[in-house]
């Protein structure tokens, strides 16, 4: 159920300070609502270039929801992939594959489950934050959901491998991260419609996050290492950095200071700094072994980061680079991909080799749920999630 909403004022417009906190102060103080929209504004039209907070996650904070988002339902999407190991071994045994599963984060209750096509990897929040997209690599389609009512609708095929998708910053384009084909596939944020292919010098293109400013991307190559910079506008590539053929990077984020990137590296067990302008490389802050999934805070201070192979979870302070709790799952898991709930008060991951979803407590750590699913979950995503618009993957907002 959705509170009364409040005025907190729209006419701040999308640089001032003042506004976040006077909306903030409202929220603290009882006067605002967790499900209010009034705290946020609005996101750039389409053509312009992202304006940035002084914080990166200024408009993801507590109670800042879009108005796109009022009337849809709090739920937990989860896609099992299915997929298969080195050699064509499947992870799982279970035969329930290409699927997705629907819970209720306040029941921890299964409430839907249906069929999306082959190797579903991620569930993607669009840009405009009205439509959830299913990226079913191997059936080559998107599958679209209803987030008022969370079910399925019309497929959009001939879309080619879609392991990962992103939207740019103004909105006008998608990025559908095709990680078997070594390419980017430009493409129209609404029809898919294909406008340019990019094929990049590496193997397993992976994961994407933009600058502050919008204009350019870091994006990280799982098979070979490296990590490539490309402008936003042009697609040019414009640098490289190479972590070495055993790092393999899965996620990156940029910090809230707006500067650096943090890399996941799953054979490095743990988060990599690069300074995003010079692809700098800092001192790598030890996490877990499997370092894989990042993800802030809901007041955007902390890193909680997923450690596949440990089983744990990481909560870091980019400011101080230190880690200031870990998360065990009782008995282990695989803790892979998710996201924090709108309240900030839970943090949801998927079991990618245990067919299994983790959430925790974000104030003490525990584990509020262990729920059994699909075959290799992956890419879940709870939505809604405050913010103006998203960048992609499994609710990358600004």
């Amino acid at each position: 159920m959705r509170p009364n909403r409040t005025g907190v004022a729209l006419v701040c417009g999308f640089v001032l300070t003042s506004c976040i906190v006077i909306a903030g102060a409202l929220l603290a103080s009882g006067h605002g609502s967790r499900r209010a929209s009034h705290g946020v504004v609005q996101p750039p039209h389409t053509g312009q270039r992202a304006v940035a907070p002084p914080d990166i996650y200024g408009f993801t904070h507590l109670g800042m929801l879009s108005p796109a988002v009022a009337g849809d339902r709090e739920l937990v999407y989860v896609p099992n992939s299915g997929e298969t190991g080195m050699g064509g071994t499947r992870w799982s045994t279970s035969k329930d594959r290409d699927t997705v599963t629907v819970i209720d984060p306040k029941t921890f209750k299964i409430v839907d489950h249906f069929h999306v096509g082959g190797m579903p990897q991620h569930v993607t929040p669009s840009w405009d934050l009205k439509t959830l997209w299913v990226d079913a690599s191997s059936e080559d389609q998107l599958v679209p959901i209803d987030p008022r009512t969370g079910k399925p609708g019309t497929p959009v095929r001939n879309v080619s491998q879609p392991y990962n998708l992103y939207f740019t910053p103004d909105g006008t384009s998608a990025l559908v991260v095709a990680e078997y084909l070594n390419r980017i596939d430009v493409r129209d944020p609404h029809s898919f419609a294909l406008r340019r292919q990019v094929k990049v010098p590496c193997r397993g293109i992976n994961h994407i996050d933009f600058s502050a400013d919008g204009g350019y991307f870091i994006a990280t190559c799982e098979f070979s290492g490296q990590l490539l910079k490309y402008d936003t506008k042009t697609m040019n590539l414009s640098g490289t950095l190479d972590l070495g053929a055993d790092s393999m990077p899965q996620d990156i984020r940029l910090g809230p200071d707006g500067r650096t990137f943090y890399v996941a590296g799953f054979h490095d067990g743990g988060l990599i700094p690069i300074e995003g302008t010079t692809l700098h490389r800092g001192t790598l802050i030890p996490t877990g072994a499997g370092t894989h999934g990042i993800y802030p805070s809901r007041d955007g201070k902390l890193l909680y980061v997923s450690n596949r192979q440990a089983g744990s979870v990481s909560v870091v302070d980019p400011t101080t680079a230190a880690v200031l709790a870990t998360w065990k799952i009782p008995g282990g898991g695989s803790p892979d991909m998710g996201g924090v709930s709108a309240d900030g008060k839970q943090f949801w991951l998927s079991g990618r080799n245990d067919d299994e979803v983790y959430c925790f407590s974000t104030t003490d750590g525990r584990l509020l749920a262990r729920i059994h699913v699909g075959a290799n979950p992956h890419g879940l995503a709870i939505f809604p999630q405050p913010g103006r618009y998203s960048l992609g993957h499994t609710g990358n907002y600004r």
